[in-house]
């Protein structure tokens, strides 16, 4: 089992440092404009659940796909309430790409598959159950 080194931060700690640092980049980028430090903040949490999210994708592509359970807890980290009632990978997907407001690309239908031509974080993720729905 692996121990938490004493210097390590907990991942609260190192998520409110790494927003928060983003966030003063962000006000810095744009000359400190007053009235904007909420908007800072928010784009910079935006951008940390995002990286939190490409990180266990590439994570999950590396190992062969990401477990039900590896959902749950990324999920559970990006604030989706709830996530350990999840059953299905489908449905975590859906919630995680609600409340990061990305467009749903994610269908369990063959004829509605991914747009090759379209970005999406969740394509390989998706074609691998898309495959497995149809075998």
């Amino acid at each position: 089992m692996k121990v938490r080194s004493a210097d390590r931060p907990s991942d609260c700690a190192f998520q409110l440092h790494w927003i928060s640092e983003a966030a003063y980049y962000k006000a810095l980028n744009r000359g400190f404009e007053s009235g904007k430090k909420i908007d800072d903040w928010l784009f910079a949490e935006h951008d940390f659940f995002n990286m939190l999210i490409m990180r266990y994708l590439t994570i999950s592509t590396e190992d062969g796909g990401m477990s039900i359970k590896g959902l749950r807890r990324l999920a559970k980290s990006i604030g989706v309430e709830n996530s350990e009632t999840f059953t299905q990978k489908d449905e975590l997907i859906r919630a995680i790409q609600i409340i990061m407001h990305h467009e749903s690309c994610f269908n369990n239908h063959l004829s509605n598959h991914c747009h090759p031509n379209e970005f999406c974080l969740w394509r390989a993720e998706c074609n691998k159950m898309i495959a497995q729905w149809h075998i």
